[in-house]
């Protein structure tokens, strides 16, 4: 047994291992035995599109389990993010769920939430460097390494793929695990000379506008001799399209995605786009509240996988995605009740 897990069973703290779980205890935190136990949600943003459905599925699924919500939005804005944490400590919420702007920056509220009796559960971005109890999420590298299969199967046979690739916020920690599975795809091809990545950066806080910028800049260094822009998400996909469209490009040039947002889907059913990665939100929201009532219930709850924050191997429980194009949309979004047929076909 781990030096941690002792010092967890010593201390009547709250820790996730492999298929346990062991009651955090505190004053400052909400009792097991409240008839109404009370989730605090304090989520990064909600100017996006996929954290409104996020936040609305999870409400939902809470509330219809017995319990309260509380939801709390940052703008993006650490300094916000940890007084709304702080907020919802006052409050005296029985379990927190964090979805963090800047994973290293909320340790600091994970640590609060601690001192509180309070656990936590990092949701689908994970918070580094604390003794965070659980996290949930897609599995993010896989995300990277679909993106990029989807381009390395588009290689010309007789030559090669030039890409403009677009990260996501440099400030979350999934944008550099899709970097990851993507570069797991994409750097043997470029060492073989198959792939040729010709301008590459960083999307503010994965912002279209920033997305635009890059795709900008890339022309005007290299004119239109680019095959294809690895964009790590839908809206970032959405930036560098607006941008292709005011080159006369759109349709012309593959772009990734990932998310499934409206907007993503409309462009691949309209040909812009070509793919898109899509994490069921339904899955993540229900499984959040699943296992968030159950920390707050004092219940055990099983968590097969670890992933290192940098301080401890956080129980993880990852879920499945699905790479969407075209050919798939109503098999996978539609069929799910994600999009209607109507919004995506318009």
């Amino acid at each position: 047994m781990s030096a941690r897990i002792l010092l967890v069973l010593v201390s009547c703290a709250l820790s996730v291992v492999t298929g346990l779980v062991i009651a955090r205890g505190g004053a400052g935190g909400g009792k097991a035995t409240r008839q109404r136990p009370v989730i605090g949600l304090s989520m990064d943003t909600l100017k996006e599109e996929r954290w409104q459905v996020d936040r609305d599925l999870f409400t939902e699924k809470v509330k219809a389990a017995g319990a309260d919500v509380l939801v709390q939005s940052a703008n993006s804005n650490d300094a916000i993010q940890l007084q709304n944490v702080e907020s919802l400590i006052t409050q005296k919420v029985d379990a927190l769920v964090i979805i963090p702007h800047d994973g290293a920056a909320m340790a600091k509220a994970v640590n609060l939430a601690h001192q509180a009796g309070i656990p936590v559960l990092s949701y689908d971005r994970l918070i580094t460097d604390c003794d965070l109890d659980l996290y949930l999420t897609f599995d993010n590298v896989k995300v990277g390494e679909l993106q990029a299969k989807f381009l390395a199967d588009r290689i010309p046979a007789d030559g090669k793929l030039r890409v403009i690739r677009i990260y996501g916020a440099k400030t979350d920690n999934n944008a550099k695990l899709f970097k990851q599975g993507q570069d797991n795809v994409l750097l043997p091809l470029v060492a073989a000379g198959k792939v040729e990545v010709i301008f590459e950066d960083w999307a503010e806080d994965w912002k279209p506008e920033s997305a635009k910028k890059i795709t900008n800049a890339a022309i005007t260094k290299h004119g239109a001799n680019f095959d294809a822009i690895l964009a790590s998400n839908d809206g970032t996909a959405g930036g560098a399209i607006q941008a292709l469209t005011e080159e006369g490009l759109a349709g012309k040039i593959i772009v990734t995605g990932q998310d499934a947002d409206l907007a993503g889907c409309q462009r691949i059913a309209q040909g812009t786009q070509a793919m898109t990665v899509y994490k069921p939100i339904q899955s993540i929201a229900t499984k959040a509240a699943e296992l968030a009532l159950k920390l707050a219930q004092r219940k055990p709850l099983v968590a097969k996988d670890a992933i290192s924050n940098g301080q401890v191997e956080v129980p993880t429980v990852l879920l499945d995605i699905v790479s969407v194009t075209k050919e798939n949309l109503r098999e996978t979004v539609v069929k799910d009740g994600f999009r209607k047929e109507s919004d995506v076909f318009q």
